[in-house]
């Protein structure tokens, strides 16, 4: 079966192999000129189901714990040290509700915190930290996904291609623009996400850390070698490249208040993209005649992309019903 994938961001880069790996003859076709240069580009790379409860439905939770499984162990991309959530002591109320809204968490007080992150000993008193959740570098993992499809006899890469100028000659096409997909999903939303990134050898952390905050939480994941990725906001509207000088307030002074050493640290970059949303914030795999569109990831690209391609095979190869596929998880879920 010749397989065609549009876009060539994690979504379609996890589609494209999954594709290959079940014996498809795959053609990725993307009109940049390399792999991962959306918003894949930018993302936080935090690979944490349960965090995500907090503000998330069941279905991203359920689907984010089988991405997480690939990106260990069919991908293995990621770091498995789990995530911490902390907040001042002013906002502690914020932390218990977020407790409340999650699981699979250990309530940890200031030796166990020193004890994970000891440049933060003596900042917090109180976390919750959640052990089986893991981080990965996103340029790394995208990197590592077209390494593997490089390597593979039935997969062929096109970039700089618009999908317009590909012949009509494959057995499916499967969607996977992100945004750029509204002209074929007028529903589609675009939310601004803007971060930053930080060089300072005066900070060391293992994790990612959340700061809870009532008003604008922000998490930062360390990507090694003394720089931070600090994200990220959530405006509703679809410009693209411009940083706000609000965005950068706010996430510096989160950083600054998770530790005084990140005010003397080195902006060496920024960025903001579109993400890609319906109106519930949820995934939606989607058929039309012989195209499969793949799309609403939200902020939760490398968190669903994986268990997304997977059930795109599924109904393709396998018959499974594209309306239904997601929608049975959720209710399997909601009965629970």
């Amino acid at each position: 079966m010749r397989i065609r994938v549009i876009g060539a961001g994690v979504a379609g880069l996890t589609a494209a192999l999954e594709f290959a790996r079940a014996g498809c003859f795959v053609e990725l076709v993307e009109r940049r000129e390399g792999p991962g240069l959306g918003c894949s580009f930018l993302a936080g790379g935090m690979i944490a189901p349960w965090c995500e409860a907090e503000s998330a439905e069941p279905l991203v939770v359920d689907l984010g714990i089988e991405s997480l499984n690939y990106w260990t162990q069919i991908v293995p991309v990621a770091l498995k040290r789990g995530s911490l959530v902390i907040a001042p002591a002013r906002d502690r109320p914020e932390l218990t509700r977020f407790s409340r809204r999650t699981r699979e968490f250990e309530r940890i007080g200031a030796a166990r915190i020193a004890e994970l992150e000891p440049d933060l000993a003596g900042r917090f008193d109180d976390a919750l930290f959640f052990p089986r959740e893991a981080h990965l570098d996103p340029r790394a993992a995208v990197a590592a996904l077209f390494d593997r499809l490089k390597a593979m006899d039935n997969v062929a890469l096109r970039f700089g291609v618009d999908a317009a100028q590909a012949e009509d000659d494959v057995d499916w096409t499967i969607d996977c623009r992100g945004f750029d997909a509204k002209d074929a999903l007028p529903d589609l939303r675009g939310v601004k996400g803007e971060m930053l990134v930080l060089f300072t050898k005066e900070v060391r952390l293992s994790r990612p850390v959340r700061l809870i905050h009532p008003r604008n939480p922000v998490y930062i994941v360390p990507r090694g070698d003394g720089r931070f990725m600090i994200g990220a906001t959530m405006i509703e509207n679809h410009e693209a490249g411009r940083v706000t000088a609000r965005a950068m307030l706010e996430l510096l002074g989160a950083a600054y208040a998770v530790h005084p050493a990140f005010g003397e640290a080195e902006i060496v970059e920024t960025g903001a993209g579109v993400r890609p949303a319906f109106f519930d914030n949820l995934p939606r795999i989607r058929l039309d005649n012989r195209t499969i569109h793949m799309n609403g990831l939200y902020r939760h690209g490398f968190l669903l992309a994986p268990a997304l391609a997977m059930r795109a095979v599924d109904v393709a190869l396998r018959g499974a019903d594209a309306a239904e596929i997601l929608h049975e998880d959720r209710s399997e879920r909601q009965d629970a």
